[in-house]
């Protein structure tokens, strides 16, 4: 694994929503630069600074966890519910309604989203230790900053920087003050 593989939060170029209600930045996409409308899975983050609904995703199952800020979503299908920084990784699926409402300013969310006929997604907060990642694409996010061995190596991760994982057996976190969500995506 080479420092390549480091995926810089301050490299991410931000793109406007269609509805201005907040911007989102790619952070990976599978195959390699696959759009909105042939990606097979994608990782993202986004700042939703205003109420909207979601972007509607046929065939897409999506996962989302708040890194900053409270979230109301409401979904007929989901019913209401609030998320937070501390709740755990919200699945649901792309193609039903839901909207999202920021509780008292801006919202910063990790969201993940798979082709659901060709890869599951997996997302898990991780505290300091030894993990498994064990999966053909994995990415590591880091919620502050974090110390990480993978590969016989080490890497210095800055808050919502990125560490490309895949093939991976296991990754070691140092700092458990921070913490870490590690996103797997695994073909069918």
């Amino acid at each position: 694994m080479t420092a390549d593989r480091l995926l810089r939060a301050r490299d991410r170029v931000a793109v406007p929503w269609k509805n201005g209600g907040g911007v989102t930045r790619e952070i990976r996409a599978h195959p390699p630069g696959a759009g909105m409308g042939d990606f097979q899975w994608r990782l993202s983050m986004a700042e939703v600074a205003a109420a909207g609904p979601f972007s509607i995703f046929p065939g897409v199952d999506r996962i989302l966890a708040v890194l900053a800020g409270e979230l109301r979503l409401a979904g007929e299908a989901t019913g209401e519910r609030t998320i937070t920084p501390e709740s755990p990784p919200f699945a649901f699926a792309g193609d039903v309604a839901m909207d999202g409402t920021p509780i008292g300013g801006a919202v910063i969310d990790l969201n993940a989203m798979v082709r659901r006929d060709r890869y599951r997604a997996e997302m898990t907060r991780l505290g300091a230790g030894l993990h498994a990642v064990a999966a053909p694409f994995a990415i590591l996010i880091a919620l502050g900053p974090v110390e990480a061995t993978a590969g016989g190596r080490a890497f210095r991760l800055d808050r919502h920087d990125g560490l490309d994982l895949d093939g991976e057996a296991e990754v070691r976190i140092e700092d458990a003050e921070a913490g870490a969500l590690l996103v797997r995506f695994r073909p069918l």
